[in-house]
Formats: structure tokens, sequence, C-alpha cells
């Protein structure tokens, strides 16, 4: 019985979707392009960082399998981009790209969909003004966690946010609370002065009360440090999403006795609902590790689910494309590593969950079309073109694991 491993790299997205023009708070996402931006920022100096890295974007092994033709097919670029060309003799995996059916350019949207459950509905966002929570919703968070109110109560970049407000929220006791153009409730605490489980325990009781906003995800965002040395943000980062709106992969698996490993933030993002074993580490090279691990000791017809979070939380929402392209660089060379880790009839899909262009407007995530890549020992290389739905890749593991899944999506052949 076959095993599957998904990597999701997190903010990877391959253009602009047709549909951006609805996205993006200064201008359209339309033109958002965050592996092609990198690629053109890389060979002009962009990309450049004394001791980091410099000069064209490297990573031979993601063009191996096929990343730049899954680019070239999403932009409408008749080859692919230099730096991401395949080999002479071809790609090695399945490639092609998919398209979001979601109302939404958030992380919870795109994982459930990935898994094989489109969200239905549109979610809460909260306007751009200051204030920007209801006060219904900010009063009885006050009330409930026992606050002497809250700092912040606007659109802003979380490290941003931090360093305007931490001096007062030590003072204060006040939590900073801020959003952004995704669904989230963000919820900031200096984890000595305030206390990380009561971080926490705030955050759980503003789920509650976001879930009559619709709001994709509360997230406690704890940090360290002082006005001396400045402030980092730790790596006990939490995340309370609203459980998907219907069945996913995973409860499929689940019911079935199947094993399931979720790694990274991927037990946040579904609510911890069938979910399975929970593995948590600090960065992308920590979790692949892991993820490694549990596909290592997984049992025949089980899926190890992976996020690898930094490229959107420490590159692409920080616009810093010489630390998103050193991330990808980074990845790129564990793949053989990947590759070695897999027995026959075993199959990989590496995928993202939306764009997070760092040359674009803003600080938020972009609406963008995902690269699909499957490989395995046996699997014939070949183009899957456009997938209307990021279902897709659900219903293909469905079938290659010998469930029924979801019904949503259609199968491509893995």
């Amino acid at each position: 019985m076959p095993r599957a491993l998904v990597i999701v790299l997190d903010s990877v997205g391959v253009g602009g979707a047709e549909d951006a023009h609805a996205y993006g708070d200064e201008t359209s996402d339309a033109e958002s392009d965050t592996l092609g931006h990198i690629v053109e920022a890389c060979r002009d100096g962009r990309g450049d960082r004394a001791g980091l890295r410099d000069g064209p974007l490297r990573i031979p092994h993601l063009a191996r399998l096929g990343i730049g033709l899954a680019h070239a097919a999403s932009t409408g670029r008749a080859a692919p981009l230099p730096d991401l060309a395949p080999q002479p003799e071809g790609p090695v995996a399945a490639y092609g790209y998919a398209v979001e059916t979601s109302a939404g350019k958030d992380t919870p949207s795109g994982h459930y969909e990935i898994m094989g459950c489109p969200v239905p509905f549109a979610w809460g966002m909260f306007p751009k003004t200051e204030p920007t929570f209801p006060k219904a919703l900010t009063d009885a968070l006050i009330a409930r966690a026992h606050l002497p109110g809250i700092l912040g109560d606007k659109h802003a970049n979380g490290m941003a946010i931090i360093e305007e407000c931490a001096a007062e929220h030590v003072r204060t006791g006040k939590p900073i609370c801020y959003t952004s153009a995704d669904s989230v409730f963000q919820i900031a605490a200096h984890e000595a002065h305030y206390g990380l489980e009561r971080l926490y325990e705030t955050c759980r009781i503003a789920r509650e009360l976001c879930d009559a906003y619709k709001v994709g995800r509360v997230i406690a965002r704890p940090f360290v440090g002082a006005p001396e040395t400045g402030y980092t943000r730790t790596g006990n980062r939490k995340d309370y999403a609203l459980p998907p709106p219907a069945d996913t992969l995973l409860d499929v698996l689940v019911r079935e006795g199947r094993a399931v490993v979720s790694v990274g933030k991927i037990g946040d993002i579904f609510a911890h609902r069938a979910t399975g074993e929970e593995v948590k580490g600090h960065g992308n090279a920590a979790n692949l590790d892991a993820a490694l691990a549990a596909f290592a000791r997984l049992p025949e017809g089980g899926l190890v689910f992976a996020n690898l979070v930094d490229f959107d939380q420490e590159f692409g929402h920080r616009r810093d494309v010489p630390g998103y392209a050193a991330a990808l660089e980074a990845f790129d060379a564990r793949v053989p590593e990947i590759e070695a880790a897999l027995r026959p009839g075993d199959r990989v899909v590496i995928t993202a969950d939306h764009g997070n262009d760092p040359t674009w407007i803003g600080t938020d995530h972009t609406r963008e079309h995902v690269p699909v890549l499957a490989f395995g020992p046996g699997l014939a290389p070949r183009e899957l073109g456009r997938r209307e739905t990021f279902a897709d890749m659900g219903a293909a593991l469905a079938h290659w694991l010998g469930v029924a899944g979801t019904g949503q999506g259609t199968a491509f052949g893995m």
C-alpha cells in the first residue's frame, strides 16, 4: 500500500490569479508573482545580502522537478525563466499549477482546499479603519479576559506594531491587537511580562468571540526583548483556526484508520481535527527534519502533511527578498534527501497555499496560482496543466491512497 508526503512551501506562489484584481489594498494583486519576481530580483542584485547569498536564484532540484515549467504555464510564458529551466532531458516530476476557488488568500482556505475542502463562504475581514475591530468584539474580549484594555486595534505589520506598542504594553498590561488584509485577529504580548499561557488563554477567548464574524484565525504572537535591545518574536506562535466547514482528506483518512502525521502549523490550521500525530519544529529546517523522520516510520497507507512557514512568516510578510531567496535555496538543497527517503509506491506533492510576493506593495499575502509538483518511484513525468481547484491535489492523493476522498476536485494520475 502506498504512502504520501505533502509539503506546503507556505506562500511560494507562481503568478497572480485571474480574480486577483479583487484582492490587495493599495493595488490589485494581478501582477504579483512570488517566484518570478524573486528570480528577477536576484538577477538584478536585489537578492544579494553580504554573508547570506548573492547572484541568480539557484534552485536546480526544484527546476529539475518542473517548477519553472509550472511557473511558465501559470504566467503564460512560452518558456520557463532561464534560472528555473529544467535540464535538457526535461522534468522528472508531474508538474502543473492550481487555481484557488475559495474566496480568500489566507492559510486556512488554501490548506483546506488542498485537502479537498474548498471554503464555500467569504471569510470575515476587518476594515482598514482605526479602530478596525467592532466595539462589541473588543468590549467582550476585555471583559472576558479581564484586560485593562487593548493597544493597536488597526491594520499593521506584526513587527512594526510590536516596536510601536511594546513599551506601553509592558507598562499597562494591555495586549497588542491588530489585523491585516487576511482574515485574522492577531494578539501580540511579551512572554515574560504578560505570560505565554495567559496569551494563549486570551486567544482562546478571542477565538470564541471571532466565530460569529467568520474570522479564519486568531494568532498568538509572543515576543521577547526590551527597548535597549529591541524586540523579537519567539517560536511559540500558536494559531486558533475556524475548523474546516466540511470533511477534508484528513477526516477521511482518520476514519479509515490510516496514520496521519501533521508537521509544523498544520495542527493549528485544521483546529486539531483529524490531524493525527502533531509535530512542530521551529523553522523550515526543523520542520522538514520532522517530516522526513515521520515519513521514515510512517506505515503503509499513511500521510505526512507538512507546512514550511518561514517563506511566508519570516520573509514574505517582511518583504525580505534575499531572505526568501536563501530559504528557497536551502529547501532546494534538500530535495535529493526527500527523493532518497522514498520507497516503491511512495508519492510526494510539493505545493503552496497562496502567494506572498516580497517585491509587492504592502505586507500581505498575494492572490496567486500555486505550483503542483508530484513525484515518486515509477511516476512518469508529464504536464498536469491547469488544475481548476487546489482540491485536485486532495482527489489525487485520495485515489493514490485508496480512499473515497471528499468528492471535491478531479484526480490526476499519481
